[in-house]
């Protein structure tokens, strides 16, 4: 155990994803020997941030605003939504440069282990938006993974009554793998690959 403080900090950091006890120890240490004004900046902007950024009311994208900048883009094609899990896939499908649609992020997946069903992503709102927008097509681009795989089975149980096209992407993903990892190339083939997904 550290001082007060120190150990505050270790905590603190070890409670972040990702980072475990050495990790936390590590980056604690850095944050005490960089300038004073570093740290500070740094506080800042983790404030600023948590401020500042909210959730989109449209699409529930990561927001400065009411609307994301995505929602905000006139060129984008309104008749199609890109639905994923997380704003990190919204970050990995842009840097493909092939999107056009907008996005419709769950915040999450459907995952009994967690604790995690229907009720508790973003699912009613899409449905609500498919009638109100005038959606045509919905590519589901959940994660390759269990999680991933029954989220959008339950999706297109819901979606294909509504009379949309319902596509899922294409293969070239590695099966229980991240959106966010994945090289643009892959990603950019398996959005031109996409299929259409039977209800059935």
């Amino acid at each position: 155990m550290y001082e007060g403080p120190v150990q505050d900090l270790i905590d603190e950091l070890g409670r972040l994803p990702g980072i475990g006890p050495k990790s936390a120890q590590r980056i604690a240490f850095h944050l005490l020997r960089v300038p004073a004004e570093d740290a500070r900046r740094l506080a800042r902007v983790i404030v600023e941030a948590r401020e500042r950024i909210s959730w989109c009311r449209r699409c529930f994208n990561l927001a400065a605003g009411d609307l994301c900048r995505i929602c905000l883009d006139q060129r984008r094609d309104a008749t199609t939504l890109c639905v994923v899990e997380d704003p990190r896939d919204v970050v990995a499908f842009e840097r493909t440069g092939e999107m056009r649609a907008l996005y419709h992020v769950l915040q999450g997946a459907i995952s009994p282990i967690e604790g995690i069903g229907p009720e508790q992503l973003r699912v009613r709102e899409l449905l609500q938006r498919i009638p109100e927008e005038g959606v045509r097509e919905v590519i589901l681009a959940t994660n390759p993974n269990i999680e991933g795989e029954a989220t959008a089975l339950y999706l297109v149980k819901l979606l294909k009554p509504l009379g949309v096209k319902v596509t899922r992407l294409a293969s070239g993903l590695p099966v229980g793998g991240d959106l966010e990892y994945a090289d643009e190339v892959t990603l950019g083939r398996a959005l031109e690959g996409r299929r259409e997904v039977d209800a059935g």
